[in-house]
Order: C-alpha cells, then structure tokens, then sequence
C-alpha cells in the first residue's frame, strides 16, 4: 500500500472513498491490517481494557501508549498512524507537549484527544508545534464517569447543537480529523457535511468519511461477552485473520458497513 498521509485522507473524504481505521497493539497486526489495506492504525487506549484486562481505559498511561506505539510502528507498512493521548495526558498545555512528543517520537504521524470546544487552544498550539490532531466526540470513554456509563451523547437537539459547533471550532482550531463515537446516524451526517477534514465514525452511522472499530471486537473476541450495537464481527464465514480484515476494508469501502443496525436514532 502506498504511505497513506493527510493529503491522502483528505483526498478521500473530497472524492466520496471511505476511509478505514482499526485499533491495533502490535507489529503483527500492523503488517496484516496495513498489507490488507487499511488506511489508518489507532493505538488506541481501549488496549486498558482489550489487552490489560481493565474495566476502563483510566489506567493507561502515556509510556503504555508509546511502547504500544512503537510495535506498531515496526510491523506498519504504510498505513498512518494515531495514537491516543490517553486519561490526563494533555491535562495542562505543558503535559499536552510532552505526551504528544512522546507518542509522535515513537512513531505515531497524529494524535487523539478526546474532548469538546475547550480543547481549541490545545489543539491549536500542537498543530503549530508540528502534532496533527484527531478530535475524538461524542462518547469519550476517559470521561465515562462524568456520562454516567457508556451512553450515546447528542440525542437532545441542545446537544447536537452543541456538538456542531464544537466540531467547526475544533476544526478552526487545527484539528485534521474529527472522529464521532456513539452518537445518532443523522447528527453524524450533518457534521460530516459541516467540517472540511475528514469524520471517522464508530457507532455513528453511514454518512461519516470513513469507519473505525476496535480490532478484537470485529474478530469476534470479547472478555465480558458483550458486543456493542455497532460492531459486526468479520472472522463469520472467514478462512483466517487476513481474510476478515480484508473482508472489513471491503465492506466500510462499498458502503454495506455499518448497517442501519449498527446505528443510533436521536
């Protein structure tokens, strides 16, 4: 696969090609999932709960981060890859530099934050500084105890209107990409169409530029049992790994991925 970079994602947004993003932990499945085409690698601090065995992903730290980060990069074979800032790592504008310096030093070509309007001037500063930015909305999961659970966010049209202007301002503020978690097909589109980056969506509908899901739950592995609404697993009917991963780079391509079961209603 050719190296994908920002130029290429915003190429694909403005042509109509979905975009492809898993999670991914580790050399090996760096190499299988970017040979199998997939554009974008996110190290994403969900390995708390996946690969740690931890009921959130509070107790991931930023050394986990780039270690898990550096793995990546070794088996990485052209694909771009993000990575979480994860809890409390850009807390302060100085820890905010020293973390994204950390992941960026081990291989990471972006960085994730999750959060709302308030992260403008974080945002703003790493980009000037050379740190892409993802903005990740919606259900942020560093702040599940604030949501009060794992809920989808934005079905009141005060928070939906919320949530579109925050997403205009974080793109004015530099943010290259806007991922959108949980939150309803139609609120998914109209931000989509709002903001000139590309929107990556999990659990957000059809409508957004490009999909993402967490590696293990679209193999079908799960430690507590239960699958979130969005997920479909791609191992079904499936010889071996490279064959479900390339079955998911397909289907998020020609559209028949996510469902309208795999969406929310406001």
């Amino acid at each position: 696969m050719p190296e994908i970079t920002l130029t290429t994602l915003q190429s694909l947004k403005a042509k109509g090609e979905k975009i492809t993003m898993l999670t991914c932990y580790d050399a090996t499945f760096a190499r299988v999932a970017s040979e199998a085409g997939v554009e974008v690698l996110l190290i994403g601090d969900s390995l708390g709960m996946v690969l740690q065995g931890h009921d959130s992903t509070l107790p991931v730290s930023n050394a986990d981060m780039a270690y898990h980060t550096a793995c990546v990069k070794r088996g990485n074979a052209g694909a771009l890859i993000l990575a979480d800032l994860p809890f409390m790592a850009c807390a302060t504008l100085e820890q905010a530099f020293a973390n994204s310096a950390a992941l960026m030093q081990a291989g990471a070509h972006m960085v994730k934050v999750e959060g709302a309007a308030w992260l403008g001037e974080t945002i703003r500063l790493l980009a000037e500084r050379g740190v892409p930015v993802c903005a990740h909305m919606g259900l942020t999961p560093q702040s599940v105890n604030v949501l009060g659970g794992y809920k989808v966010q934005g079905r009141l049209e005060s928070q939906a209107r919320q949530m579109r202007a925050d997403a205009i301002a974080l793109q004015d503020a530099g943010a290259a990409m806007i991922l959108l978690e949980c939150v309803p097909s139609e609120l998914a589109a109209q931000i989509t169409q709002a903001v000139r980056v590309p929107v990556i969506g999990i659990g957000a509908g059809p409508a957004t530029d490009g999909q993402v899901l967490v590696l293990h739950d679209m193999l079908g592995l799960s430690l507590t049992g239960r699958v979130p609404k969005f997920v479909k697993n791609f191992m079904a009917g499936q010889a071996d790994i490279p064959s479900a991963l390339s079955a998911y780079v397909s289907a998020v391509k020609d559209g028949s991925f996510p469902a309208p079961e795999h969406g929310f209603n406001a």
